[in-house]
């Protein structure tokens, strides 16, 4: 089915790990608007200088930019039966201005309770040397690492429950505003990444998209 794909969930519910499988199973190549911008920009296309000169002030993009981007993207010869989004459309005004431009056939909202989303994060633990993350419960370093691994500074309680109110306040609206128009689709991530997958598969093939 011919629309994008709208992809979003608090941080460490496990988007990326979703993303390239719906990608893969959809053929709708994944798009998140970091990646669209840093291309834009090294393109050196207009739209793509335009976003630059607002990131070297160090000023947010504006909507009408990246919306922009997305139909430029949306012109490329993979993305004929539309994109996979990931982290966008992220506020209602978002929302309703990338409906003027591509009309979105499904929006995965991966649920984790904040419990869980913190237990992930705050667990963490990176070595240093080779860049390995592991978790002291679910995955702890070998011991020959344990001494060494380090929690990064935006791994800590504090940052990850700031994160979260900000996710839940963008984003319960944004829920809602999609939920009204029938094409939202909640799935629990709070399992296994192989249940989680199978469950989103199970959605999307369901809706034909």
């Amino acid at each position: 089915m011919s629309g994008s794909i709208v992809l979003f969930g608090p941080p460490g519910a496990g988007k990326g790990t979703q993303a390239s499988r719906i990608s893969s199973l959809t053929g709708k190549p994944q798009v998140s608007t970091g990646d669209m911008l840093r291309a834009a920009v090294a393109s050196g296309s207009e739209m793509g200088s335009e976003a630059q000169s607002y990131m070297e002030a160090g000023l947010l993009v504006p909507d009408e930019v990246i919306i922009g981007l997305i139909s430029e993207r949306l012109q490329e010869p993979d993305a004929m039966s539309g994109l996979l989004l990931d982290g966008y459309p992220r506020t209602i005004a978002q929302a309703e201005a990338l409906a003027k431009v591509e009309g979105v056939s499904a929006v995965i909202s991966i649920e984790v309770p904040d419990e869980a989303i913190v237990e992930r994060i705050v667990g963490r633990r990176m070595d240093p040397e080779t860049g390995m993350i592991y978790h002291i419960r679910f995955n702890p370093p070998p011991s020959e690492v344990s001494s060494r691994v380090v929690q990064r500074k935006d791994d800590t309680e504090e940052t990850v429950r700031n994160r979260l109110s900000a996710y839940h306040e963008q984003t319960a609206p944004l829920a809602g505003w999609y939920e009204e128009r029938g094409v939202l689709i909640r799935i629990d991530g709070n399992r296994s990444i192989e249940e989680v997958g199978s469950a989103i598969e199970a959605a999307i093939t369901s809706r034909g998209n």
